[in-house]
């Protein structure tokens, strides 16, 4: 009888929560399931609530302003003026490639305007790879964010479609032009 209460306090020891271990009914860490989900800052301070878009198709582009591929800022922005009833487009400043993208939001804000008359929502630098990465390129190259696929940013002018529900849709390496059949024909 006592080895039968022995154990028993022992079993219940083990069971009992301490303070240094972890309770396995925490709540499980949620999922970002749609880019709605985000809120980012905006090149002139703002805020971009991505939930504002709902019902419009979003291409989510990083971008940078001494890249061989920034001309393709015309074609985004003619992109966007052709489709914006139905296609919102998002830059996001990133100097994750040779230094690229070096300009304040400012810097960039007024670069973009005066040389592409670039009109649709600019995001502020951030980061688009590595440690530092911003919260929503994260869900953007992570299937397990996004549900959908996995990305590597390789360079500038990656570009992500995003569906009308806010869920992904594809991804376009910086090779891919805005106004490409690749993409135009997913609009």
């Amino acid at each position: 009888m006592i080895k039968l209460i022995a154990l028993s306090a022992a079993l219940f020891s083990c069971m009992a929560p301490s303070n240094n271990t972890v309770s396995m009914n925490a709540e499980p860490m949620p999922v970002t399931k749609s880019i709605y989900d985000f809120k980012v800052e905006s090149l002139d301070g703002g805020k971009i609530d991505f939930s504002s878009f709902k019902g419009k198709k979003i291409l989510v582009v990083n971008t940078a302003s001494e890249c061989g591929y920034t001309p393709q800022y015309k074609d985004l922005q003619a992109l966007y003026e052709k489709y914006k009833d139905r296609l919102v487009i998002v830059g996001f400043p990133a100097n994750n490639f040779g230094g690229q993208e070096p300009g304040t939001n400012t810097e960039i804000k007024t670069f973009c305007e005066k040389n592409y008359g670039v009109s649709f929502p600019m995001a502020a630098k951030i980061s688009v790879k590595g440690e530092d990465m911003a919260p929503i390129y994260q869900w953007l190259t992570h299937k397990d964010q996004n549900g959908v696929l996995d990305a590597e940013i390789k360079w500038n002018f990656n570009k992500f479609l995003i569906d009308e529900n806010g869920h992904m849709v594809a991804y376009f390496p910086s090779k891919v032009t805005p106004m490409s059949e690749e993409i135009t024909s997913k609009l």
